[in-house]
């Protein structure tokens, strides 16, 4: 009996196999689907490229005088502050839904619309406004403090003994000395432009806006007696002296031209 060679057999199926495999038509490769709106995806080419980058609110106005560049931690409270402004007037002139969610990056309007800001880096208003040359909120060009209060007569908002006097790196106010309950009074006639405790470091906190130049600021009370946009005197008692956010009873009291701290030892009347 004569055995079939396997081994012709097995190679002639694989060469017909290979030969079929060399003759057929290449499979087609799939085609990429984009699934993903803005994106374009080149062909034969699975590299995604951004055509719509997002950007933030504001972008365009970044590094401009009368701009600021939100920083990591900031909040609209601190913000306004630092610009000698109000919170309220910030969400208004940048139209913003919530106090609360700005985003690192995003760039905030925060002066008037109506003022128009020069190269020096000085903001002039319409005549008629309150202030009608103020300078810019920029640090970089903030002319030094001076002990010109514009007629405002800023009296002593606690009568207690001084803490801790001003210092431009650690202490941006002065600390008085008090009991819990002893009354803070407004040193100038002004409005409330924030009442609250959003501020970290200031507790339960009143800052008043007396024109387009200063603010004050009255911080760890334990009561406050007023509510914002509310106008208030000379001397009124706004709020009772407490320890919130701090280690002892006492008011911690600022004054602020156009946003930046000054020595409030230099505005007050002696004692």
């Amino acid at each position: 009996m004569i055995l079939p060679d396997f081994s012709r057999l097995f190679s002639g199926c694989l060469a017909a196999l290979v030969l079929a495999g060399c003759t057929s038509s290449p499979r087609a490769p799939a085609p990429v689907e984009n699934r993903m709106p803005g994106v374009r995806v080149a062909p034969a080419d699975t590299t995604a490229v951004t055509e719509n980058a997002k950007l933030l609110p504001g972008a365009e106005n970044a590094g401009k005088p009368g701009y600021y560049t939100v920083q990591k931690g900031e909040t609209l409270t601190r913000i306004a502050l630092d610009n000698g402004q109000s919170w309220r007037d910030l969400m208004r002139w940048n139209n913003l839904p919530n106090p609360h969610q700005i985003e690192i990056g995003q760039v905030l309007r925060v002066v008037p619309p109506s003022a128009t800001v020069e190269a020096s880096g000085v903001v002039v208003q319409p005549i008629g406004n309150a202030a009608e040359v103020k300078p810019a909120t920029s640090p970089a060009v903030q002319p030094p403090a001076a002990a010109n209060d514009e007629g405002l007569g800023f009296v002593w908002p606690a009568s207690g003994s001084l803490i801790s006097g001003f210092s431009e790196a650690k202490n941006k106010g002065l600390d008085i000395a008090g009991q819990a309950g002893d009354p803070v009074l407004a040193a100038a006639d002004g409005q409330v432009v924030y009442a609250g405790s959003g501020l970290r470091g200031y507790g339960n906190l009143i800052i008043l806006k007396h024109n387009n130049t200063f603010l004050t600021a009255y911080a760890h009370n334990q009561a406050l007696l007023v509510k914002e946009d509310q106008k208030v005197r000379k001397g009124q008692k706004i709020a009772e002296m407490g320890k919130t956010d701090a280690d002892r009873v006492k008011l911690h009291f600022e004054i602020r031209r156009q946003g930046k701290p000054v020595d409030p030892a230099k505005y007050l009347p002696a004692r």
